[in-house]
């Protein structure tokens, strides 16, 4: 089923990145990273939903596909890992075949991609046809969830053994349960529980810090931390407007966009999309025009965007040009210009909001 766009979606603007994740799809429909890249199906699935918005559908059930063909059985994905990019050479240097985790974070993404689809397509039968693996999916993270409300990174295999959860990555949960919850109710399901456990992990993420990066040495480093649970919707109202304006000046490269790290000459496209998309969500429309706008300079001559952008060296950083990054740029353009029935999904309340017209 088509659906209407309108703006710099229709008008053909994105189509080099939209060939860049093309490129990257492989015949079995996984999305990597990069070039001979790892994969994870936080990426993938965040790669199908730019193919959806571009009109490329084929492609992105392709990734849903592959997505249930490969979930374990228990509910779960590995994904896979390593020294995808090198801090000397700015290249990916793996082999393909780098040590495999799961996720907790990577395994619940999968949710926002299916309700995203059912949003746009209005196609009932495929959510139907997915509703098995998005219901393993988020039963398996939520083993996980401690009694305080928080859930560990990974699951606790061998490679692991730490327990510990991560601010972003429990914030990235907090949207995915949002959206599992509105696929639930469309398909009345249950959702006692999972609205449960989405109160907790809430609670966590605003009132418990003390519960997340306990042991990671380098905490409020990465601008993800920062943004994340506003995103996410975990972080509202006058709170979410707070925590933006505290560490504005900190992470943001005026007229380049949102450092990854603090303190770093390095800005990222996709955290910057990502906080275009925070921004709207808090009200602050301007802004989220102006950090979006700067991003097009980091465009390759084939318009795709390159991963960052080292602005002392003024180069691109390190020299990938990720799906994932393409994708996140068409999600920022589609909720400024309200291109899409999909527009609201991370600038509305709940994700049943986005049911609704803009």
């Amino acid at each position: 089923m088509a659906f209407a766009r309108h703006g710099l979606i229709a008008e053909g603007f994105f189509n080099g990145a939209v060939a860049r994740i093309l490129e990257l799809q492989r015949p079995d429909g996984a999305i990597p990273w990069f070039d001979n890249g790892v994969w994870d199906p936080w990426n993938h699935t965040e790669s199908a939903m730019g193919l959806l918005l571009a009109g490329r559908r084929e492609e992105a059930d392709a990734c849903f596909a592959y997505l249930r063909q490969t979930q374990e059985k228990d509910g779960s994905w590995w994904a896979e890992y390593g020294s995808a990019v090198s801090l000397e050479t700015g290249r990916y240097e793996g082999s393909g075949d780098e040590p495999k985790r799961r996720d907790t974070n990577f395994i619940a993404y999968p949710a926002v991609g299916l309700w995203h689809h059912f949003v746009c397509t209005k196609d009932k039968s495929f959510l139907q046809d997915h509703w098995p693996m998005v219901r393993r999916a988020i039963a398996f993270v939520l083993t996980l969830q401690s009694p305080e409300g928080e859930i560990r990174w990974c699951a606790p295999d061998p490679a692991t053994p730490e327990d510990d959860a991560l601010v972003t990555g429990n914030a990235s949960i907090y949207k995915s349960l949002d959206c599992a919850i509105a696929i639930a109710e469309m398909l009345n399901e249950d959702t006692q529980a999972w609205r449960q456990a989405l109160a907790r992990l809430g609670q966590a993420l605003r009132q418990k810090p003390h519960r997340f990066d306990r042991t990671w040495e380098k905490k409020d480093y990465f601008s993800m931390d920062w943004y994340y649970p506003v995103l996410a919707g975990a972080v509202r109202g006058a709170q979410a407007r707070r925590r933006l304006s505290q560490r504005w000046n900190e992470f943001i490269a005026k007229g380049k966009g949102c450092r990854c790290v603090t303190g770093q000459p390095w800005v990222t496209v996709a955290e910057s999309c990502e906080l275009t998309l925070a921004l709207l969500a808090v009200g602050e429309a301007a802004a989220a025009r102006d950090l979006f706008s700067w991003q097009h300079q980091w465009r390759a001559e084939d318009g795709s965007y390159w991963m960052g952008w080292q602005f002392e060296m003024n180069r691109p950083w390190p020299e990938e040009r990720p799906a994932w990054t393409a994708a996140a740029a068409i999600l920022a353009a589609d909720a400024l210009e309200q291109a899409t029935p999909a527009c609201g999904l991370f600038t509305r309340a709940s994700a049943f909001d986005t049911l609704q017209d803009p």
